[in-house]
């Protein structure tokens, strides 16, 4: 980070840089509905309602306790369910990444990207130093970053690299890569499209009150399909902590940045 830096921006990645709806949810989807006997596959509502409580941020443990719930639904004790976790981590990889391990063919590789270059290297030359802190694995995170929108070694804070949102520790450790020593607290703006990533922002605000904290929410594609879905969402997140929500990430634009600060 230079010193005349003006503001840290920490990106999301999913539902924000990338549209997971017929990938990471797809595959969400498919692991139930695979570990249920057919018998329940989850509607894009009922992932976004589990995903509103705030604390299922990762996928694996989504898929895992949407199984669950449906079994517990029909009047089985969870206690009694022998849920392998491994096996629906697996399962849920052969659908995301695919089945060959070296040349991915999952869901994966047909992702639209909601963000362009060019949005970054406006962001770089306006001051503004930017990275990014993801639930999604790193494989699967770089894939995108790098492969598909051609950044060159991003910062970036993944699921192996930090505990899971809500907890801030993987957003610290964006910001401590991005200051590089640099002892000025400049105020940061996390980009998220759920309650966990607003909550991760609230929870870093209430740790270190030094500085500015902005949470800005971005509406993923796949509730943008209605206007009554569009402000329930929209809601949701703001109940949650965001100070301003966007249909499209790259609507947080330098001189929005710089209105947020003041």
């Amino acid at each position: 980070m230079t010193a005349n830096t003006r503001a840290i921006v920490v990106f999301d990645i999913d539902g924000v840089i990338r549209d997971v709806s017929g990938s990471y949810r797809r595959a969400i989807s498919d692991t139930v509905e695979h570990f249920t006997s057919q018998a329940y596959r989850p509607t894009p509502t009922d992932i976004d309602n589990l995903k509103s409580e705030g604390i299922w941020n990762n996928d694996w443990e989504a898929s895992q306790e949407l199984i669950y719930r449906h079994f517990v639904n029909q009047g089985q004790q969870r206690e009694q369910l022998q849920l392998d976790y491994e096996n629906i981590v697996t399962y849920f990889q052969s659908r995301y990444r695919g089945t060959d391990s070296e040349n991915w063919n999952g869901y994966i590789c047909n992702e639209p990207l909601l963000a362009q270059p060019s949005y970054f290297q406006e962001l770089r030359q306006s001051g503004i130093a930017w990275g990014f802190f993801s639930g999604a694995t790193r494989l699967s995170a770089n894939y995108v970053l790098e492969k598909r929108l051609g950044l060159q070694s991003p910062i970036l804070i993944a699921m192996e690299d930090a505990p899971g949102k809500p907890d801030p520790t993987g957003l610290f450790a964006t910001i401590n890569i991005l200051e590089n020593g640099n002892h000025q607290k400049q105020p940061v703006v996390y980009v998220g499209d759920t309650v966990a990533d607003m909550h991760t922002v609230e929870k870093a605000k209430a740790i270190d009150n030094s500085r500015t904290w902005l949470g800005v929410g971005v509406l993923p594609p796949h509730v943008q399909e209605t206007t009554a879905v569009s402000e329930a969402y929209t809601q949701k997140l703001i109940q949650a902590g965001a100070k301003i929500v966007f249909n499209n990430v790259q609507e947080l634009t330098i001189k929005t940045i710089y209105k947020l600060e003041s």
